[in-house]
């Protein structure tokens, strides 16, 4: 099976924005906003620019993240405050750690599969203490485990991509 790109133009998010506001064609320098006349109309209108349509995407995919986030703290911690605070502080954190791994990700090539193990980890850990019964894994213990297999993926990555970097 063919693997087709993804059509941003396509998505919900982006369509509900463009049926709301006008919207230009082209960026107008780093403006969100311009006032310009309409093709069928004399008098100027607000028009929001593909620029705004970016940030305002961005802004939707972090909201996804930091919802998507909260089952996991959830298998740390079930103190609401934890919960909410640390989605709150996540959000910039998480933008600026995507752009450091985006420069390095040549050199991180196991760590998709990495994340898969610590993914099965958390949710074993859940299926452990919440649906079996049995006893919960202590945090220093699951923090530890957690660190462990991110080590272990970052070490391994660097490790198979040395010759690939010292090119």
């Amino acid at each position: 099976m063919a693997e087709h790109p993804y059509d941003v133009s396509q998505a919900p998010a982006l369509k509900w924005l463009r049926g709301r506001f006008n919207v230009t064609d082209s960026l107008h320098g780093d403006r969100f906003w311009i006032r310009q006349t309409g093709p069928s109309s004399a008098t100027a209108r607000w028009y929001v620019t593909p620029l705004f349509l970016a940030l305002v995407m961005v802004e939707v995919v972090d909201l996804v993240f930091a919802v998507d986030s909260v089952p996991a703290i959830f298998a740390i911690t079930t103190d609401p405050f934890i919960v909410y605070t640390s989605n709150i502080f996540a959000i910039p954190g998480l933008r600026a750690l995507y752009f450091a791994l985006a420069t390095t990700v040549d050199r991180f090539h196991y760590l998709k599969y990495v994340l898969a193990v610590l993914l099965v980890f958390i949710g074993s850990k859940i299926l452990v203490a919440d649906a079996l019964g049995l006893a919960k894994i202590p945090p220093e213990a699951s923090l530890g485990i957690t660190f462990a297999i991110l080590a272990i993926g970052v070490v391994f990555s660097l490790w198979k991509t040395r010759k690939a970097a010292a090119q």
